[in-house]
């Protein structure tokens, strides 16, 4: 599924680009599947894969009913079949290199987990704080819920053409419960706000400089999204070799 032209000049003009039922029915629900096998402890972590818990379980500030409830997120993926085949499902993957080019390598891959009862909010933040690699224009993001996001569950939000600003400087907001790593653009104004209300499948895809971040889950349901950045092979950092670094992974052309 490559990009028609008004879809590259959306994606070019606001820094995202949202694909409707891109991913289909049985990839998502394998991946939740073996996502909550994961998290449960059903199946141990592959090499290099991190489970990290909620920071209100940790202080303890909320008692979880189940493992899969003190889950915040899991990170790095890379090493599971079940899991990567998301981020090689071949309509996001040519979407995906309608706008940085064919020769890719995946990192950063997560799924995002929003248990009810807990803060979990992801201050307003920018991806490319994370990464060390350039120029921003050969990275891209994606975001796919597994089932509806919408404003009660903390969907996410994002502030258009902010992708066209320079990397802001980042640190943690003054909030009482704020995860690990979540990191935030400040309290400056940053724009105007629009809030991405998705379906089951709907993918984001969006730029590494697009401010963007989420809000609560306020229903007693969870909120489960898998994402992945995506960079170009000929991506540079000054010193280092990134594709180590971020357990890159490069994907066949």
């Amino acid at each position: 599924m490559r990009l028609t032209i008004d879809q590259t000049r959306q994606y070019e003009e606001q820094g995202y680009l949202l694909l409707p039922g891109l991913v289909p029915e049985e990839r998502l629900r394998a991946c939740e599947e073996r996502f909550l096998a994961f998290a449960s402890g059903s199946v141990p972590p592959t090499p290099g894969m991190k489970i990290m818990r909620d920071i209100m379980v940790i202080d303890g500030t909320v008692a979880p009913e189940t493992p899969v409830h003190a889950v915040n997120k899991l990170l790095q993926f890379e090493e599971d079949a079940t899991l990567y085949g998301y981020v090689t499902e071949p309509a996001l993957l040519d979407a995906v290199r309608s706008l940085i080019g064919d020769d890719l390598h995946t990192v950063a891959t997560n799924v995002f987990n929003k248990p009810p009862g807990v803060d979990g909010r992801h201050p307003l933040h920018q991806d490319l704080h994370y990464f060390p690699m350039r120029p921003a224009e050969k990275i891209l993001g994606t975001w796919t819920p597994f089932t509806a996001t919408h404003r009660d569950n903390g969907c996410l939000a994002v502030v258009p053409g902010s992708h066209r600003g320079e990397l802001l400087e980042h640190g943690y907001p003054d909030w009482e419960h704020l995860n690990a790593g979540f990191y935030g653009v400040g309290e400056e104004p940053v724009g105007d706000h629009v809030h991405l209300e998705m379906a089951a499948g709907d993918t984001l895809l969006f730029h590494p400089l697009l401010i963007h971040g989420s809000g609560h889950n306020r229903t007693d349901a969870f909120r489960r999204v898998i994402s992945t950045h995506y960079a170009a092979d000929d991506c540079e950092a000054p010193g280092r070799d990134w594709r180590v670094g971020l357990r890159a992974r490069r994907i066949p052309g």
